[in-house]
């Protein structure tokens, strides 16, 4: 209750106060740099407040430290699970379950038969001997749940657990955080997508700008009222999808196959000034398309036609050089360099604009970021602050000026809202009409449903590495997108 803490004078959290109740998910929202991480570490013990009382249980704690949290029930599951990657299973969970001195004997098989049985109570049926670098990010969110069974938490906290995770997959967590809860822990469970919450979440809490905005059961606010909770103003639309003229075919596709990519047979064209949704399961090749069209894994048959010629592309400085830009789907892996200012980042694929004989010109490279961040209206006090000093919506800006700055004419967005916070999702979105209005041709991967129907002129399913359907924005729904997706007839 009432917790405050700051960070080189910068105020994080001034006075929240959070209640969790057994046996409820509890929704922790709020847009980024709102407080959520800081009063998660706080609880976890990873930071200590200035001032407030944190209670588990009815006990004041005092002093707390992440062993002292663990041992008070205390169980935190990110978006990226925190495991040994060349351990196994079975030694993951041990590791975290497991007491008794370094040379004490163990029993492997009931150990691996401990890690099978909770992996089951998570509904999973995961090896224990599999290698976690072996994993599929779902199954890795599986082996922290486990975890926080053999624990016996009591305290839950669930960051952004469904940002990977498939329309099947979120069910599945969804039956989990069931089981969880009917055994009488309480979830704190924080997420960007505020259609999933209505459906999970008993209550809801939020935050803005470090501060308690207000607590609401479930059933008793809609999405728009969050919104306006989240951001403090009314937020006209998240997609705000207008009409705009469309020019001719920029990008067309004819039986484009790829073995090492599995893409089978795709065809398909995107106009100037449109946005082409492309939808699909996790595994469906949406991914894999985008990296055969870049250049990152070469298609071995199949035309690439670019504003009507037959183009050939073998590595990602031949689609660049052919007007192809890519924001991949990891920006934290692929899209930004963390550790690099955000000038550097925003020239890293088109450094031949910014230097002369050989060397970068600071200059030009400063006058290009600052370009780029007042177009993307980038919250930064200066462009030579580190990407990773930013918010998740800013670095998807960063990474999308790195794209820009090649002035492409052909753009590949995979994911391009993933992990962000409403009100820069709904900037990204007017971003990317602001592009297609300017004659760019846009195709959209993206899991969320709503934003393909929302942002999307024409949609292209992928099952299996192929082309199952296409809709037309007047035509889609939800419910055609997905039996699409599962080989369903329309």
């Amino acid at each position: 209750m009432g917790i405050t803490k700051s960070f080189a004078g910068v105020r994080a959290l001034r006075g929240v106060s959070f209640e969790l109740r057994a046996g409820e998910v509890h929704a922790l929202i709020g847009e980024n740099g709102a407080g959520k991480s800081t009063l998660i570490k706080v609880m976890t013990g990873a930071v200590t407040p200035d001032a407030g009382t944190l209670r588990i249980a009815g006990r004041v704690v005092t002093d707390n430290d992440p062993g002292t949290a663990r041992t008070l029930g205390i169980a935190a599951i990110y978006q990226q699970p925190a495991l040994f990657a060349h351990l196994t299973v079975a030694e993951n969970i041990a590791l975290a379950l497991e007491s008794g001195g370094a040379w004490r004997t163990v029993d492997w098989s009931a150990r691996e038969r401990r890690a099978k049985e909770l992996i089951a109570r998570a509904g999973a049926a995961i090896q224990p001997d599999r290698l976690v670098s072996t994993l599929s990010m779902p199954e890795q969110q599986i082996v922290e749940i486990a975890k926080a069974i053999g624990a016996e938490a009591k305290v839950v906290i669930m960051d952004e657990p469904t940002a990977s995770l498939t329309e099947t997959e979120v069910s599945s967590l969804f039956r989990v955080i069931g089981v969880l809860k009917s055994g009488g822990a309480g979830i704190i469970y924080i997420s960007h997508r505020l259609e999933e919450i209505s459906t999970i979440a008993d209550r809801i809490t939020v935050l803005r700008d470090g501060e308690t905005i207000g607590t609401r059961d479930a059933g008793e606010v809609n999405r728009e009222q969050l919104i306006a909770m989240m951001v403090g103003r009314e937020v006209a639309a998240v997609y705000p999808k207008r009409d705009v003229p469309l020019g001719a075919v920029a990008l067309e596709l004819r039986g484009l196959s790829g073995r090492e990519a599995g893409i089978r047979d795709v065809s398909l064209r995107v106009r100037q000034g449109e946005i082409l949704g492309i939808a699909g399961l996790v595994g469906s090749g949406r991914t894999q398309l985008a990296e055969t069209v870049f250049g990152l894994t070469p298609a071995d048959s199949g035309e690439i036609v670019l504003n009507g010629a037959d183009v050939r592309i073998e590595s990602p400085a031949d689609a660049i050089a052919h007007g192809i830009g890519y924001v991949p789907e990891d920006r934290r892996q692929h899209g930004v360099v963390l550790e690099l200012p955000i000038a550097a980042n925003t020239s890293l694929s088109s450094l031949d604009r910014v230097s002369r004989q050989g060397l970068i010109d600071s200059a030009a490279e400063q006058a290009l970021a600052e370009r780029y961040v007042t177009q993307l209206r980038v919250k930064t006090p200066t462009v030579d602050a580190a990407a990773g000093t930013l918010s998740g919506g800013n670095q998807q800006k960063v990474a999308l000026a790195r794209w820009l700055a090649t002035e492409p004419k052909v753009l590949i967005l995979d994911e391009p809202t993933q992990g962000v916070d409403v009100g820069s999702k709904s900037e990204i979105h007017g971003i990317m009409m602001d592009l297609a209005a300017g004659g760019m041709a846009i195709v959209m991967i993206s899991s969320e449903l709503p934003e393909v129907l929302g942002m999307s002129d024409r949609i292209v399913v992928m099952r299996a590495g192929s082309v199952a359907g296409e809709l037309s924005r007047a035509d889609a729904t939800q419910e055609k997108i997905l039996s699409m997706a599962l080989g369903h007839p329309v």
